[in-house]
């Protein structure tokens, strides 16, 4: 680095005698003012504009030292005086001159006359119109000054050399001298500097010739050597690649000082993340060739420092140990080798800083200060030390609206929630005015101006709230332009996005069609941007979208508890012509099953929100008594009826041949069905899905309803009546870690038939618990009443609850943990649901949403000990989706 600094002095002296020139040095007198008004002002304030453009222009202005009522009178024009002063005050030229103003419009009258000899003054003048414009006409001034008077030339042109790859225009940009612009001393002096700031020259110097045409500037630079390697050194906690990781400068690049400096301070704060704040890191270059160089990164890590102790001073409201777990950062403890904790990051104690402050406004200190962390270091220890500065703790007084209000103002009162708290809280200030804003929005009024105002009262400390508002015009959308969609019809956003051309302005509804255009998943982005239109309660609002591929052939292979091994292959279209219709043809062969499915769904029948769809299927399943044949269709619609809620209604016709019964294993009521047997199922679900994400949600809920119903009037030889109630609950907890608690009751029975003898009730229709997604532990299909010969029959009806503890393993990689407990069994008809015959089980799991798809390994241990299976335990596996 010294020599670095030793070659910069000596270049920047260099460069200063290489452009050196005589200075010019002038004084300007008070300007003399003539107009119909009162601008006496103007008599200082031009010289001063004078003066100031003067010395931008590189000239020495020198003070007249003399009161201005005792300086000669410029109007008289002394002439023997003025050159007296000039040279008495070392001045080369005296200016003054006079203002004029006529109207709007005025004039600059100059002379300018040299301090010696006795030529006469010079004359310059120049005329503007309005005193706005009274800088532009001093500076054109003070350029005339220079080019007519003080004989100052034009830079004729500017000349690059010694440059082999870096090209002369980037050289060019960075200075100041122009080709064409006045030649400044002053401007080369800066160039100089700027050039050599760039990081690639060794050796800058400058030339100035004279022709003809005005000033020929040269610049000579000597560029720095090429990287051949970059070497690191001295590197015990970071392996080579992680440190040139976070480094600018790369082999094959010209040697550029500015990088290497930045490249020294991001080695440096890779290792203060990880404790060593000792870190000293320098560099060094080693010549192998002309205009090559090896440069070696140096690297002395020092000791590992950890934090010993966290220290407040001036808190009372909140002692030591609270305050620390508003904070990420730690103290070193047992396990720091696993959490980290020790460690000192100064984003994350910023952060911490903000977060105790925020807590102390949040709880009525409105006052409270936190101090900057003060850090000491002792050895490998570091102690940091926190100042804070509390103040008096205010309540919350008189809580108002003023303004424009377009309600009721004990109606918004209601809708906003300081009044229910005892002390100031600055979150619950921040939130009202976002409560606010958004009923003003969905009226209409886009531009609303909430501002809270708090007036303090140190004697009651109490805090008095008043939420001022300022309503703004209504405003319609003038127009709605969607950019972007290539395949994706005009039609589809418009429908999805709840806003329309010409009406009111709604902020909750445009966010909620925003939300539901994402929903889609036919956009990789989409941008919102909202301009004024035409007038002031006009607004266009723009939709840009990104569009992603929406057909996929996949085809993928999997494992479950369930199915054993299984293929499948997918030709699916989920928007099918840019309409939004789905087309999938689905093929899958497992170890128990073989399916084959054509399905179709169109969301927007008749253009408004009615999905119609159909279903058609050719399926072999082997029970685990029985096999399955079953060749039909399904015909579905469906309805949206309130937020995350939607009807649907579908008609299912199936043909199910049943062959391979085990006459040992099977109830007698499986026996009766075999050989063709004929459905006709109507099935009604009103469902409320406010999950954010199907695997491994995080916060929402997943509740429905469902009526299916078989035989009268339709038909056919299967008839039964069927109820399923399901809730399933994700709640947030702590530290990333997800609640959920799940329910579901079924039962199904004869219902509505005229005479239930004259129809069956299919076995697969009945209800079984075990496997994964019910009572785990269990196999599949476990849980089951029997008949007199100990063969499972299958519920009439049945209950389950299961209880899940999930938390991340490695959140980035979407790895999760679960702990839970279940609970559930089936009922026949002789039987009534008793809790107390739950069977029960608990484990853990992993669950990976994996490139292959969602991947799930649990292990169930049960509980209960009915028919003596207490202690006994299971794996429960499954994987595979496409790929």
């Amino acid at each position: 680095m010294l020599k670095w600094l030793l070659f910069a002095s000596i270049l920047l002296l260099s460069g200063a005698s290489a452009i050196a020139q005589e200075e010019i040095r002038v004084v300007v007198l008070p300007f003399e003012v003539h107009a119909s008004e009162r601008l006496d002002y103007l008599k200082g304030q031009i010289r001063d504009l004078v003066e100031k453009q003067l010395r931008d222009e590189g000239v020495v202005v020198i003070d007249a030292g003399e009161p201005l009522e005792r300086l000669p009178s410029t109007e008289k024009g002394d002439l023997k005086l003025l050159r007296t002063l000039g040279l008495r005050v070392g001045a080369d030229f005296v200016i003054w001159g006079s203002f004029t103003r006529i109207g709007k419009r005025f004039s600059l009258d100059v002379k300018v006359m040299e301090s010696y000899g006795d030529a006469p003054p010079g004359p310059v003048y120049v005329e503007g119109e309005g005193l706005e414009t009274l800088l532009d006409s001093v500076q054109r001034l003070t350029r005339d000054l220079g080019m007519k008077v003080f004989r100052r030339e034009k830079v004729a042109e500017i000349i690059i050399t010694g440059n082999k790859r870096i090209e002369s225009e980037a050289i060019k940009r960075v200075m100041k001298t122009k080709k064409g612009d006045i030649y400044l001393a002053k401007h080369l002096r800066d160039d100089l500097k700027s050039i050599y700031k760039m990081g690639y020259f060794g050796d800058v110097r400058v030339e100035v010739s004279s022709t003809p045409q005005g000033k020929v500037v040269t610049f000579r630079v000597a560029e720095n050597e090429t990287i051949r390697n970059i070497g690191i050194e001295g590197n015990k906690e970071f392996d080579d690649e992680k440190i040139k990781d976070v480094i600018s400068v790369r082999s094959g690049s010209i040697l550029n000082i500015n990088k290497v400096q930045g490249d020294l301070s991001q080695i440096e704060n890779l290792y203060k993340e990880k404790g060593y704040h000792y870190i000293k890191v320098t560099y060094e270059t080693k010549p192998v060739s002309e205009n090559r160089a090896d440069l070696d990164f140096i690297i002395t890590e020092g000791e590992k420092v950890y934090i010993k102790a966290i220290c407040f001073e001036g808190n009372k409201a909140y002692d030591s140990e609270t305050l620390k777990d508003f904070m990420k950062t730690q103290e070193k403890g047992f396990f720091s080798w696993l959490t980290s904790s020790g460690d000192l990051d100064h984003e994350v104690l910023d952060l911490d800083v903000s977060r105790i402050a925020g807590h102390y406004h949040n709880h009525g200190y409105i006052q409270a200060k936190v101090a900057e962390p003060k850090l000491t270091y002792e050895g490998k220890w570091i102690h940091i030390n926190i100042k804070i500065d509390e103040g008096p703790r205010f309540k919350v007084g008189e809580v108002d609206i003023e303004g424009a209000l377009i309600q009721p103002k004990s109606e918004l009162l209601k809708k906003i929630k300081i009044t229910e708290e005892n002390v100031y809280n600055r979150e619950i200030v921040r939130e009202d005015v976002l409560t606010l804003q958004d009923i003003y929005s969905d009226a209409g009024y886009a531009y609303a101006d909430i501002l809270p105002r708090i007036d303090r009262d140190p004697k009651k400390l109490t805090a008095n709230v008043t939420y001022l508002i300022n309503k703004g015009p209504l405003v319609y959308f003038e127009k709605i332009i969607i950019t972007g969609n290539t395949q994706t019809r005009d039609k589809v956003i418009r429908r999805e996005l709840e806003v329309y051309e010409q009406e009111l302005f709604s902020g909750r509804r445009l966010k909620r069609g925003v939300r539901n255009l994402y929903r889609l998943e036919f956009f990789e982005d989409i941008k919102v941007n909202t301009t004024k239109g035409s007038a002031d309660d006009k607004m266009i609002l723009k939709i840009g979208v990104t569009e992603k591929p929406t057909g996929a052939f996949s085809f993928g292979a999997g494992y479950s508890s369930m199915e054993n091994l299984f293929g499948m292959v997918s030709i699916s279209q989920r928007n099918l012509f840019g309409r939004a219709q789905i087309l999938n043809v689905r093929a899958q062969l497992g170890g128990r099953s073989t399916s084959y499915t054509l399905s179709f769904t169109e969301p927007w029948l008749f253009d408004i929100p009615l999905s119609a769809g159909f279903d058609l299927y050719d399926t072999t399943r082997d029970y685990d008594t029985y096999d399955k044949d079953s060749l039909g269709g399904t015909l579905r619609f469906g309805y949206p009826v309130f937020d995350y809620t939607r009807a649907s209604l579908s008609y299912n016709y199936d043909r199910a041949d049943i062959k391979n019964i085990d006459t040992d294993e099977a109830a007698k009521s499986i026996q009766k069905m075999e050989g063709e047997n004929v459905g006709h199922t109507i099935t009604a679900i009103l469902r409320r899905d406010s999950r954010d994400r199907i695997f491994n949600p995080t916060e929402g809920s997943n509740n429905s309803i469902m009526v299916k119903h078989a035989g009268t009037p339709m038909g056919g030889d299967i008839g039964f009546t069927k109820y399923v109630a399901d809730s399933g609950w994700y709640i947030p907890l702590f530290w990333g870690t997800v609640g959920f608690l799940h329910g579901r009751i079924g039962y199904i029975g004869d219902g509505l038939q005229d005479d239930p003898d004259d129809y069956k009730m299919p076995d697969w229709e009945r209800f079984y618990l075990g496997g994964m997604s019910s009572v785990r532990g269990y196999d599949w299909r476990d849980i089951s009443p029997r008949d007199r010969e100990n063969n499972k029959i299958g519920g009439n009806k049945m209950v389950q609850f299961n209880v899940e503890f999930i938390f991340p393993l490695v959140k980035d990689a979407g790895l999760m943990g679960v702990l839970f407990y279940d609970a559930g069994n089936a009922y026949d008809n002789r039987e009534d649901i008793d809790l107390g015959e739950l069977r029960r089980s608990a484990g853990y799991g992993f669950r990976w949403y994996s490139p292959m798809g969602p991947i799930r390994l649990e292990y169930g241990y049960i509980l209960d000990d009915k028919q003596d299976q207490k202690g006994d335990h299971s794996w429960e596996f499954s994987m595979g989706m496409a790929f």
